[in-house]
């Protein structure tokens, strides 16, 4: 088994730990879990820390296992937050937890070998529970001098803090016993911001079990500038193709601050030690290839080796001076979607295209890419306009429904840089 601390350690993946969580790991396989409250369709990239350190965990040999918060979503994580969430409805929940659920058996390994993934809804803990066996079977477990003292309380004194999100540790305490009991799981990790919640539950266990329960927890990921983790100027990065595309999600690796790339490698890839040092020493003078590879291990990884290479085909049609049309033609309709999202793009009636329009009109009336007719013919006189990547050579040209892509897209470029994509409705 591989000695799972001192790969953390390596990393800079370890912050906080009860004592003897070493010595538990040493005696053998463990199950040890981390809770994911389903607040959002899709996880993201902050939250693919705790699904790296669960696949870190698995790999040496251990049993991780992810607790849905199908009960703690409906209440709301104080941890971190300034003042009361909005609280989700149950079936936006509970659809999120469908999308989440799936997300993560595509991370995973939940199908082969002794130490496969388990998945645990703690909505099934709650189902049947009445407010009057709370109260007595988990109410009674710790003090609220106890629950006063945690961070995520003390932070919320000032603004105010519902009953319902103070409860909120009692429920993950209660979840850390009832896993303890059910599965034999004798570990939670997470990240340090919920070093309170995790140890309420290591104190449930020892006061209502007698038995020891451990705690782990991973630094909060934060960027060389100091800002938070996992947001791109557009917002969250997601792990959902839907939300966040395959090309987006590798250009936020590819554009990462280079202070940034040593702290990102080490959560992020799964090369060993030795590998990661090596490829340092060898590119210390070309930050842009390790970010390339970082990107391009994570995207394999997170969306697959198809939206990998339709990610090169983007990049290719978008920052290789020699695209031509042939690299063109290879995009399907979704690329084209992504290119469109890069470079400014203009919308049209497809019935405009219908009968077919004069190529100057397509570029002034039609759309805003030449401001006169003048300047559009002096564009094409000048070789500079091009069509699909075939150069325009007079202006009595008519372009029509025929030459859309896929039915809906027309590339147009203004010289070697300005490029234009026409979506057809």
């Amino acid at each position: 088994m591989q000695d799972f601390i001192a790969e953390l350690k390596w990393r800079g993946m370890l912050q906080d730990f009860t004592p003897g969580v070493e010595g538990l790991l040493a005696e053998g396989p463990v199950r040890g879990y981390i809770g994911f409250d389903p607040t959002a369709p899709s996880l993201t990239i902050g939250n693919y820390v705790q699904v790296m350190l669960l696949t870190l965990f698995q790999r040496a040999g251990h049993t991780p296992m992810v607790l849905m918060g199908g009960a703690t979503g409906r209440i709301g994580d104080p941890s971190g937050k300034d003042k009361e969430r909005q609280l989700k409805t149950y079936e936006e929940l509970d659809a999120n937890l469908r999308r989440q659920t799936a997300q993560f058996r595509q991370l995973l390994n939940f199908e082969d070998g002794p130490n496969k993934a388990l998945l645990v809804n703690n909505l099934d803990f709650y189902r049947d529970m009445n407010v009057l066996d709370f109260l007595r079977e988990v109410g009674k477990s710790i003090t609220v001098n106890y629950m006063m003292s945690k961070e995520s309380v003390q932070s919320r004194l000032e603004t105010g803090i519902s009953f319902t999100e103070f409860s909120y540790q009692l429920i993950q305490g209660y979840d850390f016993q009832t896993l303890f009991q059910q599965h034999d799981c004798r570990l939670q990790m997470g990240g340090s911001d919920q070093w309170g919640n995790i140890t309420t539950g290591t104190e449930f266990v020892r006061r209502n079990l007698g038995e020891k329960a451990y705690a782990l927890t991973t630094p909060l990921l934060t960027k060389a500038d100091g800002s938070k983790f996992g947001k791109s100027e557009s917002g969250n990065i997601w792990l959902d193709p839907d939300m966040t595309s395959p090309y987006k999600f590798y250009q936020f690796w590819i554009n990462a601050a280079d202070a940034d790339l040593p702290q990102f490698t080490r959560y992020f890839t799964l090369k060993s030690k030795a590998e990661v040092e090596t490829l340092e020493r060898e590119l210390a003078d070309n930050p842009i290839e390790r970010k390339r590879l970082l990107a391009e291990e994570l995207t394999r990884r997170i969306h697959g080796d198809e939206a990998y290479q339709s990610v090169l085909n983007v990049s290719q049609l978008l920052f290789n001076k020699k695209a031509d049309r042939q690299n063109l033609l290879s995009l399907g309709e979704q690329e084209l979607e992504t290119v469109a999202q890069e470079i400014p793009h203009r919308r049209l009636s497809r019935e405009i295209l219908a009968s077919g329009l004069n190529i100057v009109d397509l570029l002034t009336d039609a759309t805003d890419i030449l401001p006169s007719k003048g300047e559009a013919r002096r564009a094409i006189k000048g070789k500079a306009i091009s069509v699909n990547k075939e150069k325009i050579e007079a202006h009595e040209i008519i372009v029509d429904s025929n030459s859309l892509l896929h039915g809906r897209f027309l590339l147009v470029e203004n010289g070697k840089k300005n490029k234009y994509i026409l979506i057809a409705e």
